[in-house]
């Protein structure tokens, strides 16, 4: 049976393991989370080094991207160097390509046209797959970088004024404490009532599940969430809020949507080759042969407690 194992610095009551079967392999996936503890997810990995097939590192991204140009981040560079024998990944690509192959699967499949809908896309650089498949597919995109990341209330309306602003801020993003710049630990379970006035102005909500909900409107009636990993609790909550669809790149496993770090360790485990040799040719080769299918579900309303 293969090992595949996501060391997230998110919080650790989000942890989840399931067994499944993918081209005929048993495998085991697992999510161990640090509550925010880098060093404690270095140790991890550490020990796990080796003795699984692949590892992914969660809650956290390797770099940020501005265009075609990449800035490493810092405290995630500690978690890859971390790893010197099990090939380690954290999600960017699938971001590169599932994401971007998820967005043409809905239309095409008649399940979700994005063309002419306002989407808010909560981080660009984060998902820049994403981002240029949504304006590829016609959809009028805000980007949220400077709001969700930086609690700066300066929506951006373009892949190039995304990109500008990657270019001039990401030197120094790449070099700042993450959890500067992202919700860690237990600062997931918290939600401010700020910035509701970008969910009201956009139809689908777009990116990393954790900057959707760090400033989660109570009223969220007819809104399409367009995201990749939620938990049962994460669907709930979307639902008593009024959301109408959830759409996950990512397949759901026992009612959990993993997120992409540890499917694309899947994928790595499958290929058996260096990380650094995959291309996003390889990827798109086996995801034909995987067919993983992207969650697609009409949520109930439900009275929130």
């Amino acid at each position: 049976m293969k090992q595949v194992v996501s060391v997230s610095l998110g919080a650790s009551h989000r942890d989840h393991a399931v067994e499944t079967e993918i081209m005929g392999e048993k495998f085991r996936i697992e999510r161990i989370g640090t509550n925010g503890d880098l060093d404690k997810a270095v140790q991890i990995i550490h020990s796990l080094d080796g003795k699984v097939d692949a590892l992914g590192m969660g809650g956290i991204d390797l770099y940020i991207m501005a265009g075609r140009r990449r800035y490493v981040l810092k405290d995630a560079l500690r978690l890859k160097e971390a790893a010197q024998k099990t090939p380690i990944v954290d999600g960017s690509g699938l971001k590169n390509t599932l994401e971007r192959r998820t967005v043409r699967y809905l239309a095409e499949k008649g399940l979700f046209d994005f063309a002419g809908k306002k989407v808010l896309l909560v981080c660009g650089v984060d998902r820049f797959g994403m981002a240029e498949a949504l304006v590829e597919e016609g959809a009028e995109v805000t980007f949220g970088d400077l709001i969700f990341g930086l609690d700066i209330p300066v929506p951006l309306k373009s892949l190039r004024t995304l990109s500008i602003a990657g270019r001039t801020l990401g030197p120094l993003v790449s070099r700042l404490p993450f959890k500067y710049l992202y919700p860690t630990g237990d600062k997931q379970d918290v939600i401010f009532q700020k910035y509701g006035k970008y969910y009201e102005l956009n139809e689908v909500i777009a990116g990393d599940f954790h900057y959707i909900r760090k400033y989660l409107p109570l009223k969220m009636l007819g809104k399409v969430i367009f995201t990749n990993t939620v938990t049962l609790d994460d669907v709930e909550l979307l639902a008593a809020r009024g959301v109408k669809y959830l759409i996950t790149t990512t397949p759901e496993f026992e009612g959990r949507s993993f997120g992409t770090n540890v499917m694309e360790a899947v994928l790595v485990a499958l290929l058996g080759k260096p990380v650094e040799s995959i291309t996003a040719e390889d990827y798109h080769r086996l995801l034909d042969m995987v067919d993983f299918k992207p969650r697609f579900e009409k949520l109930v309303k439900v009275e929130s407690a």
